[in-house]
This record gives C-alpha cells, sequence and structure tokens, in this order.
C-alpha cells in the first residue's frame, strides 16, 4: 500500500477490471499507517469532493442508515417494500461478498459493468494528478471511492428515493457528507470495531448517532439502557423527531421450515401479516425497524399490501442463505452476530446432525466468539479453514482457539482442519450425509469465498 502513495501518478484505466484492481490497491482507511499522505482525510475532504461532482446528492431523497448489525438487510427490506408501491430506489451497501458491483443497486438491479466503469472514470477524472504526483491533495479512501461512484450513478438514474448505509461508524463515515436526508435509521449497537469507534457501548452508539441532523426524523432499534440514552440525548440536542422500535410490537410469530411468519401493527393499519423467507429470526427485528423507518417518511402512502408484498419479496444474501439443499450461510461476524445466528439455528427445526464451518478475521472478538460456537451444543462436527484475506486468523491460530474452546466445553465434537476454503468446502460436500445440515458463519469474506467457490466449480 505504500507503493499506492508513492506511485501516485495517473494511469490509464479503460476496462471494468482495471477500475476494481485500481480500487482494491486503495488502503481501506486513510488511517493506515502503510498510506503514506502528509494527513489524513477529513469529511469536509469528501464533502469538497462531493461539490466538485456537482452535488449529485442534493437531487436524491436519501435514506441513511447505521449500526452494528443488520444495516444491510434493513437497507434491503426498506428497498423492497417500498418497490412493492412502484417506487423507483437505488441502494450503497457494503460489503460485497463475490463482485464489488454487488454494492450498487439500481432500480431494479445490480449495476452493469459498462456503467460502474464509466462512473468509476468520472470520479477518478476530478482527482488532482498534479498536486497528487507532488504527494499533496485528496484522494479517496476505497470506502469514499465507491461511495462517490454511488453518488454519479444515483444521480442519474434519478430514482424516488437513494437508500445509503454506512461503512463504519456514522458521525465520520463518508455517505455522512450528504447535504440533506429525508430519514436516519439507527439498527442494533454491540461492540465491533473497537479500535475505531470506542470500547464502550456508548461511545459506539455516539458514534452512530453522528447520522442524526436537525429536524429530520430517526427511526431506533430499542436496545441497551445506555445505548437508548445516549440517542434521546442526540435528539434533544438536534431537535428531532426519534421513534424507537421494539420486537414487542410482534404477535402470533411462528416459524416454519422456509419461512418466518408473524402479524404486527401499525398506526394506520391492525394485523399485518409478515411473511419473511428464510429462517433468520434476527430479520424479524430489522423487517420491524424498516416498516417504522417508511411509515414514518411516508405517514399513510405506505399501504398495507406495500408492506405484506414488499417483506415477503425481500432478499438478503449470506443471511442464513440457503446456497445448496441444507447448507446455510450467515455472515455473523462478531459477538451479537453470533448469539443471533445461535438463536436462529436453535430453532431450526432439524432433528439430525449440523455441521459448523467457521473462519474469523483477527480483529474480532474471535476467542469469544469460538467458545460461543462450540459451548452451544448445537454441532456435533467443526470444521475450520483460514480466509484468504491478510486479516484472517492463520490456520494455526484457528486450531489453537477452538482446542481451547472444545477443552473449556463439554461434550463430543468431531474437529477438522483444512488449508483454504476451497479444501474446507470439498470436505463438507462430500461427506455430507442425508441427515445432516451445513452451517458456515464467523465472516462475510467466509461466505463471500464460499459463494465464489460455488460460483468456479458450478455446484
Amino acid at each position: 500500500m505504500q507503493d499506492f502513495a508513492n506511485n501516485m501518478k495517473r494511469q490509464d484505466i479503460r476496462t471494468y477490471e482495471q477500475a476494481v484492481e485500481y480500487l482494491l490497491s486503495i488502503p481501506r482507511f486513510t488511517q493506515e499507517k502503510s498510506w503514506n499522505l502528509p494527513r489524513k482525510n477529513t469529511l469536509e475532504d469528501t464533502r469538497v469532493f462531493l461539490h466538485s461532482l456537482g452535488d449529485p446528492d442534493k437531487k436524491l431523497r436519501i435514506i441513511h442508515v447505521a449500526g452494528t448489525n443488520g444495516k444491510g438487510s434493513v437497507c434491503a427490506f426498506m428497498r423492497s417494500i417500498l418497490e412493492a408501491g412502484g417506487k423507483r430506489v437505488c441502494v450503497f451497501t457494503s460489503p460485497h461478498l463475490v463482485e464489488v458491483t454487488e454494492r450498487f443497486y439500481v432500480c431494479g438491479k445490480e449495476v452493469e459493468r459498462e456503467a460502474f466503469l464509466q462512473a468509476f472514470l468520472q470520479v477518478y477524472d476530478k482527482l488532482d494528478w498534479e498536486l497528487l504526483e507532488e504527494n499533496r491533495g485528496y484522494h479517496p479512501s476505497f470506502f469514499e471511492f465507491l461511495f462517490f461512484i454511488a453518488m454519479v450513478l444515483f444521480e442519474k438514474a434519478q430514482p424516488d428515493f437513494c437508500i445509503l448505509e454506512t461503512g463504519l461508524g456514522g458521525r465520520l463515515d463518508a455517505t455522512n457528507s450528504v447535504s440533506h436526508k429525508e430519514l436516519c435509521v439507527l439498527t442494533s449497537i454491540s461492540l465491533d470495531h473497537t479500535e475505531y469507534l470506542g470500547d464502550t457501548l456508548e461511545k459506539i452508539a455516539g458514534e452512530k448517532a453522528g447520522i442524526m441532523k436537525p429536524s429530520v426524523a430517526t427511526v431506533a432499534l430499542q436496545g441497551a439502557e445506555e445505548v437508548n440514552k445516549v440517542f434521546c440525548n442526540t435528539a434533544r440536542n438536534l431537535d428531532c423527531d426519534l421513534y424507537f422500535v421494539s420486537k414487542e410490537a410482534v404477535h402470533s410469530l411462528k416459524k416454519g421450515n422456509k419461512t418466518i411468519d408473524f402479524s404486527i401493527s401499525s398506526d394506520y393499519y391492525k394485523n399485518i401479516r409478515i411473511s419473511l423467507k428464510g429462517q433468520a429470526l434476527y430479520q424479524v427485528e430489522n423487517c420491524l425497524l424498516a416498516i417504522k423507518g417508511l411509515e414514518v417518511l411516508l405517514g399513510d402512502q405506505l399501504s398495507k399490501r406495500m408492506i405484506e408484498d414488499g417483506a415477503a419479496s425481500c432478499f438478503w444474501q449470506g443471511r442464513m442463505e440457503e446456497i445448496l439443499p441444507d447448507v446455510f450461510v450467515d455472515g455473523a461476524h462478531n459477538e451479537d452476530g453470533i448469539e443471533a445466528f445461535l438463536d436462529s439455528v436453535g430453532n431450526d427445526g432439524f432433528d439430525g446432525n449440523r455441521i459448523l464451518f467457521v473462519s474469523i478475521v483477527k480483529e474480532k472478538a474471535y476467542e469469544k466468539m469460538i467458545k460461543r460456537l462450540v459451548e452451544s451444543g448445537l454441532f456435533y462436527k467443526l470444521v475450520t479453514a483460514p480466509i484468504d484475506n491478510k486479516r484472517a486468523l492463520s490456520r494455526e491460530e484457528l486450531e489453537t482457539c477452538i482446542r481451547r474452546g472444545m477443552e473449556e466445553c463439554s461434550g463430543e465434537i468431531s474437529f477438522i482442519v483444512k488449508n483454504s476454503v476451497e479444501e474446507g468446502m470439498e470436505e463438507l460436500l462430500s461427506r455430507k450425509q442425508e441427515r445432516e445440515r451445513i452451517y458456515i458463519a464467523g465472516s462475510l469474506y467466509l461466505v463471500g469465498e464460499v459463494k465464489r467457490y460455488l460460483q468456479e466449480h458450478r455446484v
């Protein structure tokens, strides 16, 4: 990455592949020491560059979503419900699992490669290369660059609504540089990315609440008392309306083999019947949050049919997603995510044997996560392998951590260590028995590699 900073010269980029290669060479965060620039990027830098692109944000009706877990799912539910009412919607989310284009949803479909390339070049051409070649000036971080691409794409599409998911935090996130918002949404808050956001729930909640703006309504998931207090104090200081959503609003919840069914009542309609695809129980609260947000935004324009049809048709990949018969991937990648994952697995109604394929990255509380997975008693066999990522735990670290967790817990668990995700998948699929169910969790990078493996091997 230091080479990136030291050799910052304009390149002749003409293809989608070249654009992606360039993006992947940019450091993820401007705080990284290996980015050898004279200063860190600021939110004001982002605003100035957004202005140089023609202020595309000012032409969009923006819904802004922040939180620790569930952001992408809430965005997906809001998009699906709006589309059920005939609205044109653009969505910017992260991370991608296989292709970078997954991050950009433009009025009904994932962005096409050629459109992505043209938007990339529009951003690329605005960079001040004379200053950059002198190791001065502003160059977007990886996420900032993607955000600018989204703004260019969405301005051209002219949607009815634009939904932006924060990348990290909220207060200093690139997406928070937009000049106006229609609605803010705050999902569940837990300890994650503590090296950037703070080591307490209050500090993290404060960073997430940084997306709130004066006189712009905010809808939040009711959580820990200290988190709720931060949100309430922020809303009071900004003089904005704050609405809390709780799972207590759900009644008649019933979990089937392929769906989760329940009922809710809103300010406008009684007995709204919701049927969600899949087995992820945590999607219930994400769906509730999306519905309440749109109710606050649209009022009685949000019809009962929009809610029911939109919720039923919503799909968000990598969240208890059945990728093959009795093979599920889940993006659980922190302690709260693991608890939500185990809650769904424990209520899956499956009476056979469960296998877990797990891998985690270093900056997570991986020892606690692995111990919790082992002690759950839900899996009779564990398979692990390192992810192909510089942030991944090594084969040796994974093995040591899992063995330690097994020693501290009672019960017999079979344990297999492989050298790569590909080897792990080959082990799992070649030996799978009829009354076995495979779950894959621990990192979104793991989910992405598994999906890529299935594509490349045409499984």
